[in-house]
């Protein structure tokens, strides 16, 4: 059965720092017109980053959009010119101050496919050491950053602690890798 829906119209509605929105006409595999809002973003990454120790590192950080802080593991968008893997690097170095001799891609994804078009890729990273040369953190972003153990993780999911998609996505893959010994 043919699904594909043929775009006919697209109007810009607002161009932003980091999204811009689309008001889209388009014509249904039967014929008939209907309408879809889209958000354009860049593509971005997550970093599930191991310690020496076994525990992740983890982010707190104020989200407007939701009104809180929220706890997340590293991320962050895909530049110009950027690979996904080179910005997962730089990624560490800007948020954690780290580097990482083991970076190995696990997945990539649509964040919210219904309306937005942002692709993200989520990395394994492990045996970090300390960068020797810090880059510039962004404009703006303030985190807290800490560390879970594999069960102080699942647990803040259980208890709402943790609701960011990529973030929970990333704890259910280290529990099942964790449970097959890897």
């Amino acid at each position: 059965m043919n699904m594909e829906e043929e775009v006919v119209k697209s109007d810009s509605k607002y161009k932003g720092q980091i999204i811009d929105v689309y008001k889209q006409t388009v014509k249904l595999p039967n014929g008939e017109l209907a309408n879809r809002d889209v958000v354009k973003h860049q593509n971005a990454i997550a970093i599930l980053a191991f310690t020496n120790e076994g525990k992740a590192i983890f982010e707190e950080q104020w989200r407007t959009p939701v009104g809180k802080t929220t706890i997340e593991i590293p991320a962050g968008k895909v530049e110009d010119g950027e690979t996904y893997l080179e910005t997962a690097k730089r990624e560490l170095n800007e948020e954690v101050r780290l580097q990482s001799a083991d970076i190995k891609k696990v997945a990539g994804f649509y964040s919210s496919p219904g309306f937005a078009d942002e692709y993200m890729v989520l990395f394994t990273a492990k045996d970090l050491s300390p960068v020797e040369t810090k880059l510039p953190q962004d404009f703006g972003e303030n985190l807290n950053i800490f560390e879970y153990s594999l069960d102080e993780a699942l647990t803040a999911v259980k208890l709402g602690k943790i609701e960011d998609a990529k973030t929970v996505l990333a704890i259910y893959y280290w529990q099942a890798n964790y449970q097959a010994g890897e």
